[in-house]
């Protein structure tokens, strides 16, 4: 109780009780309330840790005192559960399960030293000290005056090895975990560098040269040790199958995080034969248990393999890997699958010939013809109301009520479509011609009805409009001839073809226009093209998604790319938009900044030229032509740098946020940029009259500040595994400089992104004459910079630039050595030499 009320204070009283009961549970088990409410109790407790897990370090403090010996046995075993639990929960921290871990240490290794203790009891905790044993391994590394907490964490190791022999399958499947945990704390990782390291991934990598309790060689020989021990399973074909399975599923992460390992544990599996146990004996004389072991074994061994080979499609084992599991299906086939292959063709006629054999007994062994049955008589499709009609009313061929109301659109398109596929492919071809014939005089009729009567010109009544309300003729529909007559002799003069010329232009609608729209601001049009960029970004983003679906469909499948001249609209898939967006930002003010930018200024400086010959009139007016020039070019400035400059910030951010990926649209966007940038540097060459230079500068413009800009974005991210992408980026993009080879070299100052660097610049020599003097420049002052990355550089420049090497290592011997000669005759009382400027 005194321990429990130490670290109660944080909590409230009803958390304070729940863990209380815990600790009271030795206390009260004679005389206090039974065991089935102390452990009502402690579930309660395990309910409030899983609803908030910032009280598991009162829980487990709280729990101790019922780890005792004498506790009950039911107090034990729950609480030994609660540290397996606690301590395999991904949602405590790993620094808190550390902090923890010193607490509990004690009271495991007491556990596990009783010999008399309950095998549940034990395989709880043998699963605690797994999750236990790397944190421990960490606050040894951090913490290296900490022995007295080594040398409990290697008890309790070794008191677990000497357990793994033990009879009873659970705390041996428990035995085989905790050694897992121990080969992967106690080898190397796969990727040795600290600022890449998954902080749960421990391993000898972390151990610092002369830590004075660790010996990474010793440590290391031992989980070599314990790896065999655990491979001797599989090496001895043994026929357990829990524990055989128990030791594959432990051999996954060691193939994949420890490559060290990989090629024992993949050569030992491969030579495992899960089938030994069914070898040797016929189908039918294998029992029903060892078909289900050999089943077991197989498909464990079998779903290892395959999964090792899509985790690694490159890994050089996944041939042996491929033919081993081929082998391995057709012996199962042929020792366990032999019932269920199919009958002999000679069987299958014969029953095929004999019909149902159950079918005819239930017919009392009569076969019972199928009677014909008669042609149902045409039902007569009935013709269609007066009234108003809907197109369900024509195409409806029945007169049920109920069939009429219901709606089609309830039903799914892909369910309409199968129903009717199969209807069309069954419908007796009578019944359907009887239908189509009965829709077709449906519409003829309706056709017949549709057509009016034409008014004859000599009866139709004159100048009457039949929609005006305040006419009402006390007449027939038709006025007689003599008021015809009479109204023609009254128009003689007048043509009457003119007359019906003029009421039918009288009578015709005039053309509608649109009002035009008012005139956008700069402010309004840079807000609707930002929202229209915003919206093609989402429409590619959708169409990604769309392709990422159906890309397994077309895997075998390679599409052809087209070059700077393809069409984007031609389709609306992904790419399409990228096309579109990065010429939107290239190309859509191709121009409008020359004109801005030279013409605008001229016609500003003709007013402001100091000429004594004008008259007011003419000043007026290039005042008023300077101040049009000047508004037309702050539009023009305002607009255009803003829309471009805002696709090229969105397309930047799209690049970066999987730059991996999506390098791809990284090199087409910039390729677009130089492209644009030398048409406008070809068409100002034109305009000006004069002649272009053979040595442009590629690297200026658009293009040289935002491949600049890309490649600082993806820099700081980039670790020892990619140097395909930095050499893809590199090899890719239309011109190189010296901006960007610049950032390239600064990756030297990181030893670990020497050869990511190197690399990439051994490719441009290789593959880009016309960038080899730029980057040998660059290769000589890594050289002389970065002393790590010597070595490498070396090898590159005597075979690129020979002598550089022997030039420079030559010139700082001889400084060397005048230095040392000056040293020497100043020790022996000379006076030093004057360093003069000859000198």
């Amino acid at each position: 109780m005194a321990s429990a009320t130490a670290v109660a204070p944080t909590v409230n009283e009803r958390q304070f009780a729940t863990a209380s009961a815990a600790n009271s549970a030795e206390s009260t088990g004679a005389a206090g309330d039974s065991i089935h409410e102390q452990i009502r109790q402690l579930d309660d407790a395990r309910k409030l840790v899983l609803a908030n897990v910032g009280h598991y370090p009162m829980i487990v403090q709280g729990i101790l005192p019922i780890l005792n010996p004498s506790s009950q046995h039911e107090l034990r075993r729950w609480g030994a559960d609660f540290l397996a639990e606690a301590f395999a929960a991904p949602a405590m921290p790993s620094r808190e399960k550390e902090s923890l871990s010193l607490l509990v240490l004690e009271s495991i290794k007491g556990m596990l030293e009783n010999a008399n203790e309950d095998p549940f009891v034990l395989r709880s905790i043998i699963q605690a000290a797994s999750s236990i044993y790397p944190l421990i391994m960490r606050w040894i590394i951090n913490n290296s005056y900490d022995t007295d907490t080594w040398e409990r964490i290697s008890a309790i190791k070794s008191r677990i090895l000497r357990l793994w022999e033990s009879p009873l399958p659970s705390v041996h499947i428990c035995c085989i975990k905790f050694a897992q945990r121990v080969v992967l704390a106690q080898t190397h990782a796969t990727n040795p560098e600290q600022r890449h390291r998954d902080s749960l991934d421990i391993s000898l990598s972390l151990v610092p040269p002369g830590h004075p309790i660790l010996e990474p060689r010793h440590l290391e020989a031992e989980a070599t040790g314990v790896l065999d021990r655990m491979l001797s399973v599989l090496q001895d074909n043994s026929s357990d199958a829990l524990i055989v399975d128990a030791t594959l599923n432990t051999l996954s992460i060691l193939v994949r995080t420890r490559p060290a390992t990989g090629n024992r544990v993949l050569n030992t599996i491969l030579n495992f034969n899960p089938l030994q146990l069914a070898s040797g004996s016929s189908s039918t004389s294998i029992s029903s248990r060892t078909r289900v072991i050999v089943r077991s074994m197989e498909k464990t061994t079998r779903m290892l393999l395959i999964h090792l080979m899509k985790r690694d499609p490159n890994n050089s084992f996944n041939p042996r890997i491929q033919q081993y599991v081929e082998r391995l299906m057709r012996s199962r086939a042929e020792l366990l699958d032999s019932t269920g292959s199919k009958r002999a063709i000679a069987d299958q006629q014969a029953a095929a010939a004999g019909g149902d054999a159950k079918r005819q007994r239930l017919n009392s062994g009569a076969v019972v013809p199928p009677v014909r049955q008669e042609p149902q008589p045409l039902q007569a499709i009935p013709p269609l109301k007066s009234g108003p009609k809907s197109l369900a009313d024509i195409f409806a061929l029945t007169t049920n009520p109920e069939l009429r109301n219901f709606h089609a659109s309830q039903v799914q398109l892909e369910l309409a479509a199968k129903i009717s596929v199969s209807t069309l492919a069954r419908v007796d071809a009578q019944l359907l011609n009887h239908a189509i014939t009965g829709i077709r005089d449906r519409l003829t009729a309706l056709e017949a009805a549709a057509v009016q009567e034409t008014l004859n010109p000599d009866t139709a009544p004159l100048d009457v409009e039949d929609d005006d309300d305040d006419y009402e003729p006390d007449f027939t529909v038709a006025e007689d001839a003599e008021q015809i007559l009479n109204k023609l002799d009254s128009e003689a003069t007048v043509d009457r073809d003119a007359v019906a010329r003029v009421d039918v232009a009288s009578l015709a609608l005039g053309a509608f226009q649109l009002p035009v729209a008012p005139a956008l601001s700069s402010d309004q049009a840079i807000k609707v093209g930002q929202a229209t960029v915003s919206r093609v970004f989402s429409m590619m983003q959708s169409s990604q998604e769309a392709a990422a679906t159906t890309s397994a469909a077309a895997a075998g499948v390679r599409k052809a790319k087209a070059g700077l001249n393809r069409l984007a609209a031609t389709s609306y898939d992904k790419d399409a938009w990228i096309t579109i967006l990065t010429r939107l930002a290239s190309r859509s003010v191709s121009g409008l900044e020359e004109y801005s930018s030279d013409e605008d200024v001229e016609d500003v400086e003709d007013v402001e030229d100091g000429n004594d010959d004008y008259d007011a009139e003419e000043d007026s007016k290039s005042v008023v032509k300077k101040e049009n020039g000047r508004a037309n070019k702050e539009a023009t400035r305002a607009v255009k740098p803003q829309l471009n400059d805002r696709i090229r910030e969105l397309l930047f951010r799209y690049v970066l946020e999987d730059f991996r990926k999506r390098i791809d649209v990284a090199v087409a966007w910039l390729c677009e940029e130089w492209y644009n940038d030398r048409l406008q540097k070809q068409y100002k060459t034109k305009k000006d009259g004069s002649v272009a230079k053979a040595a442009d500068n590629d690297a200026g413009g658009h293009y040289g500040e935002w491949v600049v800009k890309v490649l600082d974005g993806f820099l700081p991210y980039l670790h020892a595994q990619d140097n395909k992408v930095l050499t893809r980026f590199l090899s890719e993009v239309p011109a190189l400089s010296e901006a960007l080879l610049q950032r390239v070299k600064s990756l030297c100052r990181d030893p670990a992104l020497v050869p990511v660097a190197l690399t990439s610049l051994l490719y441009q020599l290789m593959m880009r004459p016309p960038a080899r003097a730029l980057t040998l420049d660059t290769l000589q002052e890594i050289w002389t910079e970065f002393e790590d990355a010597r070595p490498m550089a070396t090898k590159y420049l005597d075979k690129w630039r020979p002598g550089f090497v022997q030039a420079h290592s030559q010139q700082a011997s001889e400084v060397v050595a005048t230095a040392e000669g000056a040293a020497g005759d100043t020790g022996k009382g000379a006076p030093a030499p004057a360093l003069t400027a000859s000198s």
